[in-house]
């Protein structure tokens, strides 16, 4: 036997996602109706809590590839960051270093 409150919970919790999916948009519309009028029968939460299961399933696969892909991306970033970093200083030195060269000169009066 389902927990009827949870059952409501996870109806009112899918609905506040964008479903493309026909197959559970049918099971989701159907299951809101029959909480409006009655109590599910076992066999009809299962069916819909089945629904639910594979579609978020699937959509947790894709969010998670795509999250291994924003990690991928933002490594490549921060190792380019820390490069260009590097290169800053080593730039800056150089700067500093000309500085000194061309301060010298011109204290020589040349």
């Amino acid at each position: 036997m389902f927990d009827l409150q949870r059952l409501r919970a996870l109806v009112v919790t899918v609905d506040g996602f964008y479903v493309r999916d026909r197959a559970l948009a049918r099971q989701q519309k159907k299951m809101k109706e029959i909480l409006a009028a009655r109590s599910p029968a076992d066999a009809e939460a299962r069916t819909y809590v089945d629904a639910v299961r594979k579609y978020f399933e699937g959509f947790e696969r894709e969010a998670r590839a795509h999250l291994k892909h924003v990690d991928r991306e933002l490594e490549k970033l921060y190792q380019v960051q820390f490069n260009l970093t590097a290169e800053r200083g080593v730039a800056q030195r150089r700067v500093e270093a000309t500085q000194g060269v061309l301060s010298t000169i011109a204290e020589l009066g040349g």
